[in-house]
């Protein structure tokens, strides 16, 4: 998966002398939790909700006039932007951007091709494609399986147990850290399982008897339910 095709494309952006309370509202009407900010085409910084929480929280606990009236119209983007943000290329893997992430802290990028500013990559979007592994917004039904050694073939034996159950199998999807544990190095992961099918207990006695503990299952609520 290419950040390319996950990210916010076209943001909006500011230039730097933009007002924070401009920036303020252009993040509150637009729904967004960052904006990158453009002088020139280049990219010069990154304003983020956290930035201007802080700064609105300082401003309010002086509890001064005249700080709060410097704040609105004179604070400009410049002075609590982040310089020099991380950013990510439109052609990197999910992958590197959510490794990326967790490795400096962040909850958002920037998106450049070459020095040009084509997007936005935020949580919103990683838990936006989390959803659709999952299939948050249709009503699957799954179970997650004990830890099992990846070897080759062992994603196929459990799709075969699914569906010779009777299940419409919609996804297999291998979790757990990302070192490696088990005998010669092989993956050991739990498995969550998505399918459609009528009797869920079925599916998961059909994948205990096969070897496949299940340590929860899901049934998905019907319509009206």
């Amino acid at each position: 998966m290419i950040v390319g095709n996950w990210m916010q494309a076209d943001p909006i952006t500011i230039g730097s002398d933009t007002l924070v309370s401009e920036a303020k509202r252009l993040l509150s009407e637009n729904n967004l939790h960052a904006l990158p900010v453009v002088d020139d085409g280049r990219l010069r910084g990154l304003v983020t909700r956290a930035n201007l929480l802080r700064m609105g929280q300082f401003v309010l606990r002086t509890q001064d006039p005249d700080e709060f009236n410097f704040f609105v119209t004179r604070v400009k983007v410049r002075d609590i932007m982040v310089r020099n943000p991380a950013t990510v290329q439109v052609d990197d893997t999910m992958e590197h951007c959510l490794l990326r992430g967790q490795e400096l802290g962040v909850a958002q990028f920037p998106v450049v091709d070459g020095e040009r500013v084509v997007g936005v990559i935020s949580a919103n979007e990683i838990f936006q494609l989390a959803a659709h592994c999952l299939g948050a917004w249709e009503r699957r039904s799954g179970v997650t399986l004990a830890p099992v050694k990846l070897g080759p073939g062992m994603l196929g034996h459990i799709a075969d147990v699914v569906e010779s159950a009777g299940a419409v199998l919609l996804a297999l999807i291998p979790v757990g850290r990302h070192d490696r544990n088990g005998a010669a190095g092989t993956p050991e992961k739990k498995v969550i399982v998505r399918f459609h099918a009528d009797d869920v207990r079925a599916i998961a006695s059909a994948l205990e008897e096969a070897g496949f503990p299940v340590i929860e299952s899901v049934e998905a609520q019907r319509p009206g339910a």
